[in-house]
């Protein structure tokens, strides 16, 4: 059994934001943009895993400079052609080269 579920919703953009070295408005703007995992509730809470999608999003975009349409492509072949254990071994992948990163490497970008 778990101590962790990582699938439940329990982070504000706010706590993410925090934990990439981000602004709130970047992820919100890749919110509007639909580049995130969609959420249905008012207030919107996303899941450990979850942060991982959003993490790769927005090293692909302040990073690898890619723009929303490259973004939803990239994110939509991961999902579509991935099982649940390649796509977590690819995000920890992203996660480690990130990690690697300091955070004036990566600048928050204003428009994709």
């Amino acid at each position: 059994m778990a101590l962790i579920d990582n699938d439940k919703e329990i982070l504000p953009l706010s706590s993410i934001a925090e934990l990439l070295g981000t602004k709130v408005r970047t992820l919100k703007m890749y919110e509007d943009k639909g580049l995130l995992p969609e959420k249905k509730e008012v207030k919107k809470l996303y899941s450990i895993n979850d942060t991982k999608i959003v993490s790769f999003v927005h090293y692909l975009a302040s990073v690898k400079k890619i723009n929303a349409n490259g973004i939803k492509y990239i994110t939509e072949m991961v999902e579509n052609n991935m099982d649940e254990k390649n796509k977590a071994l690819f995000l920890n992948i992203v996660e480690e080269k990130m990690e690697k990163l300091s955070t004036d490497d990566i600048k928050d970008i204003e428009l994709l």
